[in-house]
């Protein structure tokens, strides 16, 4: 049951269906409620709403990028099916009947919340929503990075073959990485060490640093994302040659957006670019050489990874920036210069844009990925790889089927990490 499908298949559709009947039910039973009652719940559905979605856009701001008509539509149905419910409940003769709405009202309500999972793709299966994922996971304490190292190869491929015993998948583990320069308190990271990390002697990987977007957790790509899975893919083609995958922490909390800086509340830039790579290399048995080191992320981490690649080519020389943003916003300038206490300069030094038209970046390489559908961030993303290429750096540019969501983000690491494993010295293609 776990491994079901909410995204695909017959599942979301017999949900779907199951609440158009339940509906249905509720509105034209034998007991169905008065024209009057319908007109005002749905009033107060409505209202509801539109009062959530302007205090979470324009006051609390929790969201940055512009939710569809279609996700507003399906959060107020199921407000109108909740109001419904309940007052069918309080009019309901006997415990079967008050059971009976209350299960509709559950089945619907799950069918409405599945109806913006389809937008965002966010939890493909069943196990996803309910957080009972199994992966290879370990204790970080189970990770040991003195095993003895081969001798450095480039690319690694050239001087590896898999030995016996290793295993047929990577481990998922976590850890904590401590702003020990920023002083920025970060959630702990997600890790993805590959087959190859776990022979004795072991080769010395590359890494590839990833950023989740906001609201979100490093957490979602594994969960939402199917890391595990993608990095398996391809290190069973290799070998069980993979990058090293640290899925850093880039916001600090769920609905926080530090905007990836350096401001006057949280210094996120110094953490990714110096508190990260150094613990990295002091816990992992990782190739220390910036040019085996790659940034990459989605939406609010796409965008951190492409002002990372742009401030700090000697850490981050390659990236993958989804669904990135050529220009720092939270919904309106005023609001965004608030996060640097209105400090023009500050926000000059943070903005990929401003970054990539102050100096040149012959020795950077990155792809730009967004789906076709995401019209609010086609245009940034198209204007950062023009800014990119006109900077210097070896930049490509790819439209995915999709929107704003994990199935263009997973897809878009799948395709690429390809290409990725090479520019980063791990195959030779």
């Amino acid at each position: 049951m776990s491994t079901w499908s909410l995204v695909s298949g017959p599942l979301p559709v017999l949900l779907a269906l199951a609440a158009i009947a339940g509906v249905a039910w509720l509105l034209a039973g034998r007991r169905r409620p008065g024209s009057r009652t319908v007109a005002a719940c749905l009033l107060a559905a409505v209202v509801v709403t539109a009062v959530g979605a302007y205090l979470v856009r324009a006051v609390w701001r929790l969201i940055p990028d512009a939710l569809g008509v279609n996700v507003y539509a399906s959060i107020g149905l199921g407000l109108f099916v909740v109001l419904l419910g309940v007052v069918q409940g309080f009019r309901s003769r006997g415990a079967a009947r008050t059971a009976a709405v209350a299960i509709i009202a559950a089945v619907a309500v799950a069918a409405c919340a599945n109806q913006v999972n389809l937008v965002y793709d966010a939890y493909p299966t069943v196990g996803a929503a309910l957080g009972i994922q199994q992966w290879n996971e370990i204790p970080f304490s189970e990770v040991t990075a003195a095993h003895r190292l081969r001798p450095d190869h480039d690319p690694v491929d050239a001087g590896w073959t898999a030995p016996p015993g290793l295993p047929d998948a990577g481990r998922l583990t976590r850890a904590a990485i401590p702003g020990t320069v920023s002083g920025f308190h970060a959630r702990p990271a997600e890790i993805y060490l590959p087959p190859a990390y776990f022979a004795d002697p072991r080769p010395q990987l590359p890494v590839l640093v990833l950023l989740a977007g906001q609201p979100g957790s490093p957490r979602d790509w594994a969960g939402s994302g199917n890391l595990p899975a993608t990095m398996d893919d391809f290190a069973r083609a290799h070998q069980g040659l993979a990058p090293i995958v640290v899925v850093a922490d880039g916001t600090g909390s769920t609905w926080n957006d530090p905007l990836c800086a350096d401001g006057p509340h949280a210094k996120v830039a110094t953490y990714l670019a110096d508190d990260v790579p150094a613990w990295i290399r002091a816990h992992l048995s990782v190739d220390p050489d910036p040019r085996a080191w790659a940034v990459g992320g989605l939406s609010y981490g796409g965008t951190c990874a492409l002002q990372l690649a742009a401030g700090y080519p000697q850490v981050y020389p390659t990236f993958l920036a989804m669904s990135a943003e050529a220009e720092l916003n939270l919904t309106d300038r005023e609001h965004t210069l608030s996060v640097f206490d209105g400090d023009t300069a500050a926000y000059a030094r943070a903005n990929p844009h401003d970054l990539l038209a102050e100096r040149r970046y012959p020795g950077s390489a990155g792809v730009f990925v967004v789906g076709s559908e995401d019209d609010d961030t086609v245009p940034g993303s198209r204007q950062a790889y023009q800014d990119a290429r006109a900077a210097g750096m070896d930049a490509g540019y790819l439209e995915l089927p999709g929107g704003h969501d994990w199935r263009v983000w997973s897809t878009g690491l799948a395709r690429e990490l390809p290409w990725l494993s090479q520019r980063i010295g791990l195959v030779s293609g």
